[in-house]
């Protein structure tokens, strides 16, 4: 299955870890291509290349692109800002275009209680793996 990593770019070590473990699965899995300068980075370094990307790079339009063609995506939903099982608004316009696309959203993680976010991630209806990726199918 082909699956796109997505969550919050703060993750972006983490990430790697889960695309390689999806590899040793069987799996192709993949990240934006903007995560290279990311890898190794602090959380105030990342912010700063996140900002930079969005505004500068057109960040959103490029991981549509690279969706195209995708099975899956694959929500790194980690524990963020005190938060638990954290999504982001650009991680949950991903998971609206994933939905659009047809393809199926697997949740690493039980879905957020984020006032603003909780029943449209509920609709598109995530498979949890609750961390652990064979229960992806």
């Amino acid at each position: 299955m082909r699956i796109g990593v997505i969550g919050s770019m703060q993750f972006t070590d983490k990430m790697l870890e889960v695309c390689e473990n999806l590899r040793k699965l069987g799996h192709e899995a993949f990240l934006t291509d903007l995560h290279r300068s990311m890898i190794g980075k602090d959380s105030e370094e990342i912010e700063k290349i996140k900002i930079y990307q969005k505004y500068n790079m057109d960040a959103i339009r490029e991981f549509w692109r690279e969706m195209q063609g995708a099975d899956a995506v694959l929500v790194l939903n980690l524990d963020k800002h005190g938060i638990e099982n954290y999504i982001g608004g650009n991680t949950l316009m991903e998971i609206g275009f994933a939905h659009v696309l047809n393809q199926k959203v697997f949740l690493m993680n039980p879905v957020p209680d984020m006032f603003y976010c909780k029943t449209e991630i509920e609709a598109v209806k995530p498979k949890i793996i609750y961390g652990d990726l064979k229960n992806i199918v």
